[in-house]
């Protein structure tokens, strides 16, 4: 969900300039140093049994794995983000440079070890439209939808409102032949809201994923900067490189799978946690989205944003407990 704004759906266009849009906002989206990452371990752990009664989600256990990313990890985010969207060395320099300027990638905490007590069990896809509206026809919940007037109040555009209107439901149901598309411009709140409800459905007990429980998910122990490895990869996810230019139906990118079958851990769209900032005002936002570099579909990579926000690169997935 960068504040880039480029017109090729190719890999290597070249581009003599990239232009940041609402650069002082995305100064303000995190902190270098933070330890939000680091677990409280305030869960219940739940046993796989229980876990897998539901083929939809999966088990991920507790224990030591590395979070966060080190000074050769964020060189390589720059490097591969600059080398998408520039195909000369001199364009490609420049690209970086500005990408460097802008700090994306520094204010990820430091990588280290740090260890969950608890084991959980995550939704192993993103909610998707058609299962928010099972919800919305039951409550008479808000559609996904958000004005123009709301949108440009937000301040992070990053793309015209005539984009948002293809992605915004009428007469109760989502656009055409996206019912397996994960759900967007819902906020925090929504997301709260449809677990809630999807817990008096079930019996059990719904919430969104800490940030740390979903770095885990998606690169299990050891680290790695992406779910498949750490190389990147331009058929691995829906990213800019990708040229859809629009959310993907779940499970559309095998590689995107994390090692514990959890679906889509880097691009298509960026993920609400339950992880808050700023006296609750702010929500962390893991994952990436369908139209961003390289280096931010890394699971170290984070921002955050108001928790009454609404975009067309926000959805959720949900624990089960």
């Amino acid at each position: 969900m960068i504040a880039f704004f480029f017109v090729t759906k190719m890999k290597k266009r070249i581009i003599s300039l990239i232009a940041i849009a609402n650069l002082a906002v995305a100064i303000s989206l995190a902190i270098s140093g933070c330890k939000f990452f680091l677990p409280a371990n305030s869960a219940k752990s739940i046993t796989r049994e229980k876990c897998e009664t539901d083929l939809s989600f999966v088990f991920i256990p507790g224990g030591e794995f590395i979070v966060g990313s080190d000074r050769i990890e964020r060189d390589f985010a720059y490097q591969i983000s600059a080398q998408s969207i520039a195909a000369t060395k001199a364009d490609i320099v420049r690209a970086e440079k500005n990408l460097r300027k802008n700090r994306w990638f520094d204010r990820e905490i430091s990588r280290q070890t740090t260890s969950l007590n608890h084991s959980f069990c995550i939704g192993r896809n993103l909610v998707t439209n058609q299962e928010y509206q099972e919800f919305v026809r039951a409550t008479k919940h808000n559609l996904p939808r958000i004005s123009k007037t709301e949108y440009q109040k937000q301040g992070f555009l990053v793309h015209p409102y005539a984009k948002v209107q293809k992605f915004l439901w009428h007469n109760g149901t989502y656009p055409i032949n996206t019912e397996e598309h994960p759900v967007v411009l819902i906020s925090y709140k929504d997301a709260l809201a449809y677990a809630e409800w999807k817990g008096i459905q079930t019996g059990f007990s719904y919430r969104l994923p800490t940030a740390v429980e979903w770095e885990k998910a998606s690169r299990g122990e050891d680290g790695k900067y992406f779910p498949w490895g750490n190389s990147w990869r331009d058929d691995s996810t829906n990213a800019a490189v990708s040229g859809l230019n629009y959310t993907s139906a779940i499970a559309s990118f095998p590689l995107s799978r994390s090692e514990y079958g959890v679906e889509d851990m880097a691009g298509n769209v960026f993920e609400y946690t339950s992880t808050l900032k700023w006296q609750g005002t702010r929500v962390v936002m893991k994952g990436c989205s369908w139209d961003d570099l390289p280096g931010f579909c890394r699971s170290a990579y984070y921002h955050t944003r108001p928790v009454n926000s609404k975009h067309i690169l926000f959805g959720f997935r949900l624990v089960k407990e």
